[in-house]
């Protein structure tokens, strides 16, 4: 896979410090009957993202996290894998897969270069993993790539203006209206 382009080292970094923040809410995603979509956690008996028929299917979860997806997607009969570019972040869903008791491969990379081979899956899947923290002209292909012949994408992301308003690292607060910063 050779050295990580420089925006996936600085997400790397992010990612790192941040998972612990995330470990909590991954228990709760992991412990669900039901998946839930988005910021809103729309059911998925509302909006139907998933195929209706996972059984037997092989599914890579690209920009996996603490795996919830992944976990999901095992309880409805798929065989998936789970990919992320945090160490720290697939520690946390190794061990939601003790707790748990799901089993499934994870591995420790970059969803823009997977180091599987062509056509493995049936469906590539990524919830604000991949979508957006990936180059969308390295992670596209990529996931084309890995899917065979009819194969699935389905992927989540922010909308440019829920973006416009949100806050950003540096603690700016997002408000109301577009404000311009100096």
């Amino acid at each position: 896979m050779g050295e990580l382009p420089e925006h996936a080292s600085r997400n790397r970094a992010a990612w790192d410090r941040w998972a612990a923040e995330h470990e909590e809410p991954g228990r709760r995603a992991w412990a669900q009957e039901e998946p839930t979509w988005g910021i809103w956690g729309v059911p998925e008996s509302a909006l139907q993202v998933l195929p209706a028929d996972l059984q037997g299917r092989d599914a890579i979860e690209l920009g996996c996290g603490t795996a919830y997806i992944s976990a999901w997607l095992a309880r409805r009969g798929a065989r998936p894998v789970g990919i992320d570019n945090s160490e720290n972040q697939l520690a946390t869903a190794r061990r939601f897969q003790r707790e748990f008791g799901i089993e499934f491969p994870l591995i420790h990379g970059n969803a823009e270069t997977v180091p599987l081979p062509s056509e493995s899956f049936d469906v590539a899947i990524s919830e604000y993993g991949a979508s957006i923290w990936c180059d969308p002209y390295q992670w596209i292909p990529e996931a084309a790539r890995l899917l065979r012949p009819g194969g699935e994408l389905i992927f989540l992301v922010n909308s440019a203006l829920f973006m416009l308003f949100a806050p950003d690292e540096d603690g700016v607060a997002a408000g109301e209206q577009l404000a311009v910063l100096q």
